[in-house]
């Protein structure tokens, strides 16, 4: 990557510092995207290596890989390095497979809109 002059320099060093850094990137949309900073730039666009994305839905947890991925800086939330000597996870998490993630994923989304359903039937009680 090529700097301009100093003032680029200031204004891109939080990312510049993590140039071949495994980190993960949190998204607007919730999704949490792990792999290898190769690239950016002052929108904060940036290119993963072996990126994957981490779905994790109560104890289960699945990495869903992608490959090389451009991810559009207004979709950024949060960057941040991840620590290679410790453990991605906590202990009592499960791994599980693609479909058993996608079920899993899917029977959370039908219980969140059930209870939003049954909120919206309750609102004539006026509970506050």
């Amino acid at each position: 990557m090529s700097w301009s002059g100093p003032e680029d320099l200031y204004l891109s060093t939080s990312l510049a510092s993590y140039l071949d850094r495994k980190i993960l990137i949190l998204l607007r949309d919730g999704r949490k995207l792990l792999g290898t900073l190769c690239s950016f730039d002052q929108f904060a666009n940036a290119v993963l290596e072996g990126a994957c994305e981490r779905v994790i839905v109560g104890e289960l947890y699945c990495d869903i890989p992608l490959g090389l991925y451009v991810i559009r800086g207004e979709n950024v939330v949060l960057i941040g390095e991840l620590d290679s000597e410790k453990d991605d996870l906590p202990s009592h998490m499960t791994r599980v497979p693609i479909p058993e993630i996608r079920k899993a994923q899917k029977a959370e989304r039908d219980a969140c809109d059930l209870k939003g359903t049954m909120r919206k039937r309750m609102e004539f009680l006026d509970m506050d």
